[in-house]
């Protein structure tokens, strides 16, 4: 005969598990649904992206390519183009796959997500530059329409993500490619910095390291098939074709002064000299800019060196009257004419 006991622990025992895995929206059932439903948005989302991207660059666009962007195998590539396909997001002909207008429509909201979030830690955070992408790949996936829109009125609905690249519109309206590589200027040319490629991140960590960013003015040195020379701000840079070919610049007008000579940081300057501020570099951005434009950090003001930490970083700079510490990686920031 069954223990009346045992056997009541044993239902309890076996309850506790079915509702482990079958309990409605708290189960292991529901949740494991629900995260491959979220999966698979995502996978939608970046192919969508990606073809986007394509269109936008004009290159053509196949399976074996979406597969590489999203990491996945091909035939799950080709299954995962027939379902948009299905879902009136994307047609096929004999040029390959394109995007229908509900497909674009779809692509422009994510891509608009994603860029204004790399505004939003650009200008009011400081999160390195080298993480903005990785950042920005999950809130597009993650922020509502309405957040969405708060987020680019909050930071003032910026034009251009700090890549360079242009923001869509709430409608979805986004101006054509401009610019030209790098690559394309000859030697003497000046041109400033439009757009700085972040997509591999290894290539967009190389440039970075370089001190290279948008609104940087260059000027081509030398080009060949092994090498390029050229000056950013005044200081020789040299880079392979290929890591050069990810630069799209745009010509300077003729009233914008040419750089021909490195431009001396702040951080340069020796305990007791003084110097005439002459810019703030455009890499920097959102409240720290802000903030050192509201110390007096702005072009004509004098700042005189008076000490260093000892461990020499940070260094207290006379400023209008006021002793202020800046570190290092803000000084390097500040551009300025030794008196």
């Amino acid at each position: 005969m069954i223990d009346p006991g045992k056997a009541l622990i044993l239902f309890g025992i076996i309850t506790a598990v079915l509702a482990l895995f079958f309990l409605p929206k708290y189960g292991l059932t529901d949740r494991w649904k629900r995260a491959s439903r979220g999966m698979q948005r995502v996978l939608i989302e970046d192919a969508l992206k990606h073809i986007f991207d394509c269109e936008y660059k004009n290159i053509h666009c196949t399976t074996e390519s979406i597969a590489g962007t999203l990491l996945i195998p091909t035939d799950q590539s080709a299954e995962l183009l027939t379902r948009l396909a299905t879902m009136g997001l994307l047609s096929t002909n004999d040029n390959g796959v394109h995007l229908t207008a509900d497909g674009r429509s779809y692509a422009l909201r994510v891509i608009r997500v994603h860029r204004l979030w790399e505004r939003y830690l650009a200008d009011e955070t400081s999160v390195p530059p080298t993480e903005w992408h990785a950042s920005a790949e999950l809130a597009e996936h993650t922020l509502t329409p309405a957040e969405t829109e708060a987020l680019a009125a909050q930071i003032g609905n910026p034009h251009f993500d700090p890549h360079g690249d242009p923001i869509p519109t709430p409608t979805g309206e986004i101006p054509p490619k401009q610019g030209r590589s790098l690559l394309s200027l000859s030697g003497g040319e000046f041109a400033v910095v439009t757009h700085i490629e972040d997509e591999p991140e290894t290539v967009f960590a190389q440039l970075t390291a370089q001190g290279l960013y948008v609104g940087m003015q260059v000027m081509m040195i030398e080009r060949s098939n092994e090498r390029v020379r050229f000056a950013a701000n005044g200081e020789e840079i040299v880079l392979a074709p290929l890591l050069a070919n990810n630069l799209t610049v745009a010509p300077i007008t003729e009233e914008e002064p040419r750089i021909t000579a490195p431009l001396s940081p702040l951080s340069s300057l020796s305990v007791g000299d003084e110097a005439r501020v002459l810019s703030i570099s455009k890499a920097m951005r959102g409240h720290q800019r802000r903030r050192l434009m509201d110390l007096g950090v702005v072009p004509g003001t004098v700042i005189r060196a008076e000490m260093k930490s000892a461990s020499g970083d940070p260094t207290a700079y006379n400023i209008r009257g006021a002793l202020v510490a800046l570190r290092r990686q803000h000084a390097e920031m500040i551009f300025i004419q030794k008196q």
